[in-house]
């Protein structure tokens, strides 16, 4: 009996200290529980601020645009007022050299307003061709009112005017048959489209800490200003090589781009904005832009290394 007893009290004492350890990990599960609960709320909660924060800078982001927008609209319109004043003074005694393209140059003497840094003292030729294939289109040659262009539409939804589009299309065959893959990234756009992208330029520029003051002509640099810009000509075309299409000074180095720059006079598209012709051209160095002036005129641009502004100015003035 003493020995059952004894059994007796072990199996209590074992049953017992089960309870007490199934208890025991019964509140560590519940811990472990709350704990994992407690911070899915606090990752929640801090999710929900920062997506409030972002909304709201968002808000702030627009409410700021909206309130440049305004204050360049009325300053432009300062601007263009005194500018049309000094025009009307100073048309009586200045003889004009070359046609005007469009009324946006109404403004411009020749030789007085440059296109960036370094270039004081160079005078800016006025469009002097009337061929459509060498219109001159530039920071100070403005794109004529009553211009129309009829369009091609390619494979990727881009377009150029149609007079040009056999030749392209023989360029770009030729850079595939050499083993290459050129892309063409951008080629005609509308003058809305211009505007939005010129508006995007100046909005992120003023994002990244740019004065308000200087955003617009610090945006110019990079992109033309509506009724500035070759692409809206339908005769540029922004062409890349597809295994690199960034629109960096490095496009220069790919295989793409050295056919490009050696065969594209033959098919009359010429390389737009060289390296070294930024003071003539007001654009900066784009070794992906090419525009279409013509066989004749892209071999003489070609071997006697001129931009199109030279070539004008030596050949159609």
């Amino acid at each position: 009996m003493p020995d059952s007893k004894e059994q007796a009290a072990k199996r209590r004492r074992k049953e017992a200290a089960r309870r007490r350890l199934k208890e025991q990990r019964r509140r560590e599960v519940w811990y472990l529980r709350t704990t994992v609960l407690i911070f899915l709320a606090v990752l929640l909660l801090l999710i929900g601020v920062e997506m409030f924060m972002r909304i709201r800078e968002q808000g702030q982001d627009v409410q700021f645009w909206t309130q440049t927008q305004e204050e360049e609209g009325k300053a432009s319109d300062t601007e263009d007022a005194m500018g049309a004043r000094e025009t009307m003074a100073a048309a009586a005694g200045e003889k004009e050299t070359g046609a005007i393209a469009g009324t946006e140059n109404a403004g411009v003497r020749e030789g007085e307003q440059t296109g960036g840094s370094g270039d004081e003292g160079i005078s800016h030729i006025r469009s002097c061709s009337d061929q459509w294939n060498l219109i001159l289109v530039n920071p100070w040659n403005a794109i004529p009112n009553d211009y129309q262009v009829e369009l091609e539409y390619l494979s990727n939804d881009q377009a150029v005017d149609v007079r040009c589009y056999p030749m392209l299309q023989q360029m770009m065959d030729d850079c595939h048959g050499a083993g290459l893959d050129p892309v063409i990234c951008s080629s005609w756009r509308s003058r809305e489209k211009q505007e939005a992208l010129l508006a995007n330029k100046k909005y992120r520029l003023i994002l990244a800490g740019t004065p308000v003051d200087e955003a617009a002509a610090e945006a110019a640099k990079t992109v033309a200003l509506p009724g500035t810009s070759e692409h809206e000509l339908g005769l540029a075309l922004d062409i890349v090589d597809s295994a690199y299409m960034e629109l960096e000074t490095e496009q220069e180095d790919t295989p793409v781009q050295q056919w490009l720059m050696e065969n594209s006079w033959k098919y009359g598209f010429v390389l737009r904005y060289p390296s070294d012709k930024s003071h003539l051209t007001g654009i900066i160095y784009e070794p992906w832009h090419y525009r279409y002036v013509g066989t004749e005129a892209a071999k003489i641009m070609y071997e006697e290394d001129l931009c199109l502004e030279e070539y004008l100015e030596k050949y159609e003035t």
